[in-house]
């Protein structure tokens, strides 16, 4: 499967971006989806997953803020980020995994930047 992500930029603290994560070759459904994030120094975290059926999950410090969401018909994932602190700040990664036979497979979409700056 190949992912492409867009939708990063800067943005003041407090304001919203919407990442979207396009995905092609593969079908899509079967595959959960998230993002995660990296900002200079540290090591890659999930953001926020969301399964083949809908369910969700969150880093703690995203709760409340950001949301994870599919579009099956468009082979799309999308993260509404809103409340936007500093702290955002990193290259955001979209992956796709999917398990086969008990081995999980992985997939990247090439990150896109997102500034949280005055």
């Amino acid at each position: 499967v190949q992912l492409q992500a867009s939708g990063g930029g800067l943005v003041q603290p407090g304001g919203s971006l919407r990442l979207s994560c396009a995905a092609s070759g593969s079908i899509f459904s079967a595959y959960g989806m998230g993002w995660y994030r990296q900002a200079p120094g540290n090591q890659r975290e999930l953001v926020a997953v969301i399964t083949s059926s809908g369910s969700t999950n969150y880093l703690d410090s995203a709760k409340g803020r950001f949301t994870i969401s599919r579009d099956n018909a468009k082979n799309t994932v999308y993260l509404q980020m809103n409340s936007l602190k500093p702290e955002d700040t990193a290259v955001y990664f979209c992956n796709a995994n999917r398990r086969v036979l008990g081995v999980r497979y992985d997939y990247w979409g090439q990150g896109t930047q997102v500034t949280v700056s005055s």
